[in-house]
């Protein structure tokens, strides 16, 4: 590979670094290509001119993946503007797979925010990664501009990881599921009973990242919520967590 990168990186340990926190980005699953685009930045061929991603590559693999992102409030990445990119010519690398026939995804997707990983690693890890974290019954839903709104029961709200809850924030906790009015939600179903809740604070709105039914009895939990501010937070974007997807 040639250094620096096409990203500016100068250095194979920051390369490492920087790459690293895209890694689980490909586990999604949110496009084919996302592996080829993110190779052709961060590790380019060594040759006498450097070969970038075509125009139409960063374009699919940003409609694929930014929703995703988006849901979390990261948008786009600057460095990762797509004009900066080559109209598609031979001296580009262009899409790969995701010409092949597309299957439509089954409408029983789990909404991201509600498949996160159920042991005590990826608790931990998404509560490193989330603005608050706070255990709250909620008193409705809402479907507002293709997004679910959790509207928090009045009492019974327990700040765990504060974060920059203001207390004007909890005294009506308001969470913005966004992309979330069309799928599923298991956690949801029911609105008995109290849940686990965490989140980031963008823009002045709250946005969860990920929903969990309490449950005292849960020996993963438990071990998390006691354990969570000892615990050896990673450098992973906390959009990446969720469910582990099989290798």
């Amino acid at each position: 590979m040639r250094l620096p990168n096409l990203l500016e990186h100068e250095s194979l340990a920051e390369v490492k670094q920087q790459a690293s926190s895209w890694l689980p980005l490909l586990a999604k699953r949110c496009h084919s290509d996302t592996q080829v685009f993110l190779c052709s930045l961060f590790a380019p061929v060594c040759l006498d001119q450097p070969i970038y991603p075509c125009r139409s590559l960063c374009e699919a693999v940003r409609a694929g993946c930014a929703p995703l992102m988006e849901a979390y409030g990261f948008p786009w990445p600057e460095m990762l503007h797509c004009h900066k990119f080559p109209l598609d010519n031979d001296l580009c690398i262009a899409v790969q797979f995701g010409h092949l026939p597309a299957t439509a995804p089954p409408v029983t997707k789990i909404c991201a925010q509600c498949e996160m990983e159920h042991s005590a690693d990826g608790l931990m890890e998404q509560m490193c990664s989330s603005d608050f974290v706070v255990k709250m019954r909620i008193k409705e839903i809402k479907i507002e501009n293709g997004e679910r709104k959790l509207i928090g029961a009045q009492k019974k709200k327990k700040l765990l990881k504060p974060g920059p809850l203001k207390r004007k924030d909890t005294k009506r906790l308001v969470l913005h599921m966004k992309n979330g009015a069309g799928c599923p939600c298991p956690q949801l179903d029911s609105l008995a009973g109290s849940f686990l809740v965490m989140g980031r604070k963008v823009d002045g709105q709250l946005l969860l990242m990920a929903v969990y039914r309490w449950d005292k009895k849960d020996k993963e939990m438990k071990f998390a919520v006691k354990f969570m501010f000892s615990y050896p937070c990673s450098l992973y974007y906390p959009f990446f967590y969720g469910a582990a997807e099989p290798h």
